[in-house]
Formats: structure tokens, sequence, C-alpha cells
């Protein structure tokens, strides 16, 4: 059973640069330890026929297939909420300078 003590958390905050008060370092040292103790028990469980998973049940691709459609976009609907169009295309102000 691992435990981490007070001084170890402090230790490790003063190393990052974290400012800690006295409550904060007990209650750190006490869920360091618990998920230290979490960790042996996973390790004492996980075996070399075990094999690694990134996820419990295996993930399947959920795309669906692109199919051409047959139905357009009226222009002119779509270009009456544009601030402003030009030969059939959104126009944009000029940003780098260039024509």
């Amino acid at each position: 059973m691992s435990k981490f003590s007070k001084d170890e958390v402090a230790r490790l905050a003063d190393l990052a640069r974290i400012s800690l008060t006295d409550a904060e370092i007990e209650q750190f040292a006490g869920e360091l330890s618990t998920v230290s103790n979490a960790m042996e028990k996973v390790s004492a469980v996980a075996s070399s026929d075990v094999p690694a998973t990134s996820h419990p049940i295996p993930l399947t691709n959920v795309w669906r297939e692109d199919v051409v459609g047959t139905e357009k976009l009226d222009l002119d609907l779509v270009f009456a909420s544009a601030p402003a169009n030009e030969d059939g295309k959104f126009a944009v102000p000029q940003i780098l300078g260039e024509e």
C-alpha cells in the first residue's frame, strides 16, 4: 500500500511552483495515495497475456457513405442572406493586399 507523505506532496508542489495550504497538502496526500493504490491493483492483474486496450468496447467507423445528391441549392436564396456576391461566389473584403 503506497502512502504519500505530506512532505512528499509539499516537495512536489514546490517543484511545480504551486502554493498549497496545509489542508490542501493533506487532502492531496490522501488522494495521491488512493490513485497509487488503484494503480497497484491494476498492475497486479495486468500481465503479458492481457492485450493493452484503449477502449473496453471496440469502436467502428460510424461515418455515412458520401452520396451525390440531385438536390441543388437555389443560389438566389443562398445569396439573399450574404452581404455581397460576385459571379456566383461570396464576395469578401480583401485582407492580404492581393488582387
